[in-house]
């Protein structure tokens, strides 16, 4: 069976979720062989073991944090030239997305984004999208050069499937434009303690139903309670009620949860792009003909301001 190159994407050693998921689609087209890079590559090996990496290339050097994506670009590039993989798979991050179309130019192959599954065909990977605003679904291949393809957070369930892991180093040459963009600094994003919202299992989202940033704290307690992210449609956050960061739309960020549960936002198609790929979606609005009404699963028509609290209140209650 053909192997197919898998981007780790890590902090120090610990392996991010999107990884892991990607790990489990990798094994329906291939066997895994993980690339690791930067400070704490080599902690990833037991992690990326257990969920079916056979393989794990290995590359630790300054310039992964010191310098933009060019020296993760010449090191994925090093490892299609030592592996010859089916397919490359990388998270569909901004930095992901921005790696992934540099390899697949480098590489001379096409390039599938945002991908939502993966399957095996019979000439090569067939991924599936969402494209028009998650208005169509669509199954496409690439049909020059080694697939490299971006797959959105959320896209499958993570596997445990114990594997090798065996560990090999890999030979990386940076190119003369790996140094060209150098970081000067960096600042810790604040925690919240909730979990990322691009990788979050539930998304609980405002808009400009909750009528001023002050009542967002509804929203978070909801949040809260179910160990979820907190997202805000444009509305809210062109108001200045929530930060940028939470925005979920066509020019904020795409979630694809188990769980989106959209609160006082009404269903513009902007929103909708952003969100429709959940696996479950719940509304809470007091206009029945709310366009967001379209698409869930299980609709409340009613006053968020009633409806939320006790919502909250009845999960606390059933978590004990």
């Amino acid at each position: 069976m053909a192997e197919v190159l898998v981007y780790v994407d890590h902090v120090d050693g610990a392996v991010r979720k999107p990884t892991l998921e990607l790990l489990t689609l990798a094994r329906r087209v291939g066997e895994p062989v993980a690339v690791a890079l930067g400070n704490g590559a080599g902690d990833t090996v037991a992690t990326l073991a257990e969920h079916g990496a056979i393989k794990v290339l290995t590359h630790e050097a300054a310039e992964y944090a010191d310098y933009l994506v060019v020296p993760k670009v010449d090191a994925l590039q090093a490892a299609h030239q030592a592996v010859s993989p089916a397919a490359v798979l990388v998270s569909s991050s901004a930095e992901g997305k921005e790696i992934a179309a540099r390899l697949a130019l480098r590489l001379g192959s096409g390039i599938i984004t945002d991908a939502v599954d993966l399957e095996a065909g019979d000439e090569g990977p067939v991924a599936t999208q969402s494209v028009f605003a998650a208005s169509y679904t669509t199954k496409s291949r690439v049909s020059k050069g080694t697939p490299v393809i971006t797959v959105k957070p959320n896209s499958a369930a993570v596997e445990a499937a114990p594997a090798a892991g065996a560990v090999e180093s890999l030979s990386v040459t940076f190119s003369e434009q790996a140094t060209g963009t150098k970081v000067t600094g960096r600042t810790p994003r604040e925690s919240t303690g909730r979990p990322e919202l691009t990788e979050a299992a539930i998304v609980v989202s405002g808009g400009r139903g909750v009528n001023g940033a002050e009542n967002f704290s509804i929203i978070e307690a909801l949040a809260d309670s179910l160990g979820a992210a907190v997202g805000a449609s444009r509305a809210a956050v062109d108001a200045g009620w929530y930060p940028h960061t939470n925005q979920v739309g066509q020019t904020g960020k795409s979630v694809s949860p188990q769980l989106y549960i959209a609160n006082g936002i009404s269903g513009a198609i902007q929103h909708r792009a952003g969100m429709q790929t959940s696996k479950t979606i719940v509304a809470v609005n007091k206009d029945a003909e709310a366009p967001i009404f379209e698409l869930v699963d299980f609709g409340v028509v009613g006053d968020l301001f009633d409806v939320v609290p006790q919502l909250t209140e009845e999960i606390k209650t059933r978590k004990g």
